[in-house]
């Protein structure tokens, strides 16, 4: 029996986020520049696109460029941006064939020019798409995003559109960059790093976490699989106990 042949199509996370980690430690095993890491990271972003399309996931979320990356070398992140603008151009077709609707989340507005106009325009062209929504955290940092939802709160309460006392958890998800997305169900992160790394604090309260070892340029359709088998085999209590779930 294959791996996909243990797949429960019934039991699919709604929500999967990936942090898509190893690049550069992928690039330097083989003597070569970070880049060259990032340019063939981008073969496990389509085939991971395309599996979860296939497999009927709805939600699919890729942490994509982080506040803190833009840290990094400059000649790094230049890279990183030249290859979100060429992806974009390039994976466009394939989204609107495959009825994939894009987003993005995070501080877009630093963003280069270009990076922003060529998002905008797939975002644009794919928003009536149905089949699977596939976000890009971009410029994103999670204490960042809940730090911003808390000023837009205030603004409101301190101009009498909303109460304090009114203020509850579905409030805080209205405000926040994932407030048109559900709850993450499952989220991976590669290259054997144990770390949630600032990434969707508050969505993945309950999320179930899968690390694997296998550097990202290196994630195979197969690794997608175990990991949903994984997914697939916990009990999600949510709180209750196990008798309470049965």
């Amino acid at each position: 029996m294959s791996l996909l042949d243990k797949i429960n199509t019934d039991n699919l996370p709604k929500h999967l986020a990936i942090i898509m980690d190893g690049n550069g430690r992928w690039a330097k095993q083989k003597g070569m520049l970070r880049a060259f890491g990032h340019e063939n990271g981008t073969k496990s972003v389509r085939m991971t696109v395309e599996t979860c399309a296939k497999l009927g996931i709805a939600n699919l979320t890729l942490y994509a460029f982080s506040t803190e990356n833009w840290n990094r070398p400059k000649l790094e992140v230049d890279t990183l941006m030249k290859l979100l603008i060429n992806s974009l151009k390039k994976e466009l077709k394939t989204l609107s064939e495959n009825n994939i609707k894009l987003n993005a989340i995070g501080n877009l507005d630093l963003l280069p020019k270009s990076a922003k106009k060529e998002l905008f325009e797939v975002i644009k062209n794919t928003e009536n798409n149905t089949r699977m929504t596939l976000t890009l955290a971009l410029s994103y940092g999670s204490r960042e995003e809940i730090v911003s939802a808390v000023k837009e709160i205030s603004e409101k309460v301190k101009n009498n559109i909303i109460s304090i006392g009114s203020i509850d958890e579905s409030i805080i998800n209205q405000h926040l960059y994932t407030r048109n997305l559900p709850e993450v169900d499952l989220l991976i992160r590669t290259s054997g790093e144990h770390r949630i790394s600032n990434f969707l604090l508050w969505q993945i309260a309950y999320a179930e976490l899968y690390f694997t070892p296998v550097l990202w340029p290196d994630f195979k359709e197969e690794d997608l699989y175990e990991a949903i088998i994984s997914y697939q085999k916990r009990e999600r209590r949510f709180g209750k106990t196990s008798e309470q779930i049965k």
